[in-house]
């Protein structure tokens, strides 16, 4: 009994369907199927693409069930690193996931500032970074209070703009400084994204982006490997500097605790 060969629309329909794209299946991402179809004599080979719903990432690959715990709801894997862990349902509110996003991002940035310093400093001055402040050998010989007044005023000046930036986006970037700076162009959020400003003065080495004729144009795909990769070494400078931190009540350092 002969057939009628399936036609090009009816396949790629059949690709789109609920049941291909369900999460039984995983997604099916960007599926490229070859499809042999038989005219008269011959047969003629074609390649039929279908974009369909890529598939969520798990913090624990290979489990499933297991409700919220396992694969959240409210976490569609758009955010960058998104696997879909979050057993305390913090980001169930749409406003305190992006919150709690802008924070682990300004925590894990200060947190890679610091594993650096922290192994640089002791390695140049042989002190504990946890002296560093008090001894007159480290590399900053300042008092804990000019310490403190520094970081008052300068960081809170910059969290405040920060924080206000973060409820009414661009309206920090105005001209604050000298005439001849061009401040607000400068600072102003070259992506359009919260916490990726780019720009010539956040980007000047151009990593997620072009500058043609004076003007920063950001590469979407740059920069969204490059989101991906900042957040996997934030979290892990944030596990390093706890495990410091740990080491540090035990009057250990981390080049000490390495025999170094």
């Amino acid at each position: 009994m002969a057939t009628a060969p399936a036609s090009g629309g009816a396949i790629v329909n059949g690709l789109r369907s609920p049941f291909l794209s369900s999460p039984m299946w995983g997604g099916l991402g960007a599926a490229k199927v070859a499809v042999a179809t038989r005219t008269g004599g011959s047969t003629r080979r074609m390649v039929v693409a279908a974009a369909v719903g890529a598939p969520k990432k798990s913090w624990i690959p290979g489990v499933r069930g297991g409700g919220n715990l396992i694969d959240p709801e409210w976490l569609d894997g758009s955010l960058p690193g998104d696997y879909g862990f979050d057993p305390l349902g913090l980001g169930k509110d749409p406003a305190f996931l992006k919150w709690y996003r802008e924070a682990e991002l300004i925590h894990g940035r200060w947190a890679m500032a610091a594993v650096v310093g922290i192994l640089v400093g002791q390695a140049w001055s042989g002190i504990p970074w946890f002296e560093a402040g008090a001894d007159p050998g480290a590399l900053a010989p300042f008092s804990f209070p000019t310490l403190l007044g520094t970081q008052l005023l300068l960081m809170g000046w910059v969290e405040s703009k920060r924080w206000v930036d973060f409820f009414d986006p661009d309206s920090q970037s105005v001209e604050w400084a000298t005439p001849w700076s061009k401040t607000a162009e400068n600072f102003a959020n070259a992506t359009g994204e919260q916490g990726y400003p780019g720009g010539k003065f956040f980007d000047p080495l151009s990593f997620a982006g072009t500058i043609e004729n004076g003007v920063y144009i950001p590469d979407t795909e740059k920069l969204e490997r490059l989101k991906l990769a900042e957040i996997k070494h934030a979290r892990l400078a944030m596990v390093a500097m706890l495990i410091f931190y740990f080491e540090a009540g035990q009057g250990k350092t981390p080049l000490g605790a390495l025999g170094l």
